[in-house]
């Protein structure tokens, strides 16, 4: 097993996934990967495969990054005629690789979608919550305008102030009060908050206007403050049990209270804002990989992974209903990405537009395991050798029980157990790092 730290190693590094564990192994050690549809998995890979052909790179680009891409022009010059061919072209380029954080196994998978609302283009007593795009101030240290996408993460965002110093941005009690009104930055107006909290939150939208036109709006960039889930201020206020925090009962709830939309959302500071990109009803929303996302074949995963990349995800999931859960074995495409998808084991998997879409998605907060799919040309020994081993598991010294009256311990005697160890031991027992 090979292990990765934030630790930069000297030179060009095969693979730098911060905080993660890799193990390879073998195809015959995927639960449900010969039954998996791949010629569905292919489609999504390929659609991937010709946006990276369309982006031009130095050459700078990471291994990987390079793997990937040369794999892409063999898949554009394949057209599998079924499942099977598909099968063997995956299992020909890649090779599959377990991924978790350190001392982990599992990871966490989400589900998203893309909501649909009513909207208008001019505000009324009806629809008067304003969905707006990128304020002019808004910028981002080191991001120069005209750029492919604005930074999602990792770069401090703000304002000028009048001495031109860069400044926190306004937050949402401050974007809500109107700091941002008469400036032209409304794309269209909302019927209530619930409505605009769930394209926030989703990353994307489809408003269907006054004269049944559809407006189609995806992520552009956000305020700087960390989110905070409508339904995670629901459970941390103890209004709604964490068990019951689905898409569904959250709108419920917000909407039931007076003003229970805002009230949700107060305590989170993060403002999201979006852009135009389409007057159609077809298709499905575009990821930030710049393609169209395939319903139940692609994920959103941290950004240190590269886009293009497949994996393998085994996990039980309640797709038919809340219950019972049941095998997902299925073969995904990294094809987006998100604020809150932070790890290297973890995904966003997307399941299509409207309300079925939605409770299918709502319903989804489980444990899973990741198998990356590796191009066959990255060395992995080599790989190895840029990634230090995990710190030894501590030595568990021989502990002798005994009861109070000094003698051996027997069944009726209470164990006496040093603190020390027996959290050592836990660690052990329950693979968690030290």
């Amino acid at each position: 097993m090979f292990c990765c730290t934030t630790a930069a190693a000297a030179g060009e590094e095969p693979l730098k996934i911060a905080g993660s564990q890799l193990e390879p192994i073998t195809w015959t050690g995927l639960s449900g990967w010969p039954d998996d549809d791949h010629l569905a998995a292919f489609a999504a890979y390929e659609a991937g495969c010709k946006a990276l052909h369309r982006v031009r790179r130095g050459d700078d680009r990471r291994p990987i990054d390079r793997a990937l891409r040369n794999i892409c022009r063999k898949a554009l010059d394949l057209r599998p005629a079924d499942s099977n061919t598909a099968r063997t072209f995956f299992e020909e380029n890649f090779q599959p690789v377990r991924i978790a954080r350190v001392g982990e196994v599992e990871g966490l998978l989400t589900g998203y979608f893309e909501p649909i609302v009513q909207g208008s283009r001019l505000p009324n007593p009806e629809f008067h919550i304003p969905l707006y795009r990128r304020p002019r101030d808004l910028i981002a240290a080191g991001y120069r305008p005209g750029a492919a996408a604005f930074p999602n993460k990792g770069v401090r965002i703000g304002r000028r102030n009048a001495k031109g110093d860069l400044v926190p941005y306004y937050d949402r009690a401050a974007i809500e009060a109107g700091v941002l009104d008469g400036q032209k930055l409304e794309i269209c107006w909302l019927r209530d908050m619930s409505d605009l909290t769930a394209i926030q939150t989703e990353g994307s939208g489809r408003i269907i206007l006054e004269d049944g036109t559809p407006l189609r709006v995806n992520y552009d960039s956000h305020n700087g403050y960390s989110r905070t889930s409508a339904g995670g201020n629901l459970v941390k206020r103890n209004r709604m049990a964490r068990e019951q925090a689905s898409m569904k009962r959250i709108r419920e709830r917000t909407t039931a209270y007076a003003n229970g939309p805002r009230k949700a959302g107060a305590t989170s500071r993060a403002y999201v804002f979006f852009r135009i990109t389409g007057l159609s009803d077809e298709g499905e929303p575009v990821g930030a990989q710049g393609v169209p996302l395939t319903p139940g074949r692609s994920i959103a995963v941290d950004r240190q992974h590269d886009y293009g990349t497949p994996f393998f995800i085994e996990a039980s999931l309640p797709i038919e209903n809340a219950r019972p859960v049941l095998p997902f074995h299925r073969l995904m495409i990294a094809q987006d990405t998100g604020s809150a998808i932070v790890g290297p084991a973890r995904a966003d998997l997307y399941w299509g537009a409207g309300d079925d879409a939605a409770r299918i998605a709502g319903r989804i907060r489980h444990p899973g395991r990741f198998v990356m799919l590796l191009p066959r040309e990255l060395d992995m020994i080599e790989a190895g050798k840029h990634m230090p081993l995990p710190a030894p598991r501590p030595k568990l010294a021989e502990l002798e029980v005994r009861n109070h009256s000094g003698k051996a311990n027997t069944r009726s005697a209470k164990p006496e157990v040093a603190p020390r160890a027996a959290a050592a031991y836990a660690r052990w027992r329950y693979g968690l790092p030290y």
